[in-house]
């Protein structure tokens, strides 16, 4: 777990690293709207999902793969850190485009926050693989799978689209008292090479498979 100071760096980095998401041509669709309202955190805790209360952290262990249902995200996952400059990396524009989990945040299924980035658009090569996260919505299931052959899964409970000069640090990476997960991706209007807005999905922990003994 980084330290408060060392989030609020990251986070502010993240939204600006983010402003690309991978270029290339202009995204169709819904990825631009704003969610509805409802699916959206307010000033109160998001819901906890059913089973959040009983489902125990899991110990640290690296995640090599997501799978979000709702959006046919099925995805291996690699490792994030930071760049020379500072600034959160991203997942390579590259036609075999990945997930990436930020490794200063805890793994799926320890308690905090954990951070997976992605990109909507990967240039020439077409869709991202976060290209759809802006319809997810509460309730909807996040399968984490972990390098010791444990599982995490967890449901949706907020969906935002937020402007990236607003991006919410203490939301994001701030202190929770349980597992969560993070994802994040670029959305809304495009103005040149870069998008306005961020998306970012909030789950909590729901259920988990232990590894094998």
């Amino acid at each position: 777990m980084t330290r408060p100071a060392g989030r609020a760096l990251a986070a502010a980095a993240l939204a600006v690293l983010l402003a690309g998401c991978g270029g290339g041509a202009e995204v169709a669709g819904d990825a631009g709207n704003d969610v509805a309202a409802s699916d959206r955190p307010g000033t109160t805790a998001p819901q906890s999902p059913t089973g959040a209360e009983s489902a125990r952290p899991l110990e640290r262990s690296v995640p090599v793969g997501l799978r979000i249902p709702a959006v046919g995200v099925d995805t291996p996952v690699m490792r994030l850190g930071l760049a020379a400059d500072g600034t959160v990396q991203v997942p390579p524009v590259t036609d075999d485009d990945r997930a990436g989990w930020y490794r200063h945040s805890p793994t799926p299924g320890q308690v905090g926050p954990s951070v997976l980035l992605g990109h909507v658009r990967v240039g020439t090569h077409g869709d991202g693989v976060f290209r759809h996260l802006a319809r997810l919505h509460r309730g909807d299931r996040i399968e984490t799978r972990l390098e010791n052959g444990a599982a995490a899964e967890f449901t949706v409970t907020a969906v935002r689209t937020v402007r990236k000069a607003e991006f919410p640090t203490d939301d994001v990476y701030g202190d929770v008292k349980r597992p969560e997960l993070r994802l994040i991706t670029c959305g809304g209007p495009r103005v040149g090479e870069e998008y306005r807005d961020n998306v970012i999905v909030f789950a909590a922990l729901s259920a988990t498979r232990p590894a094998p003994s």
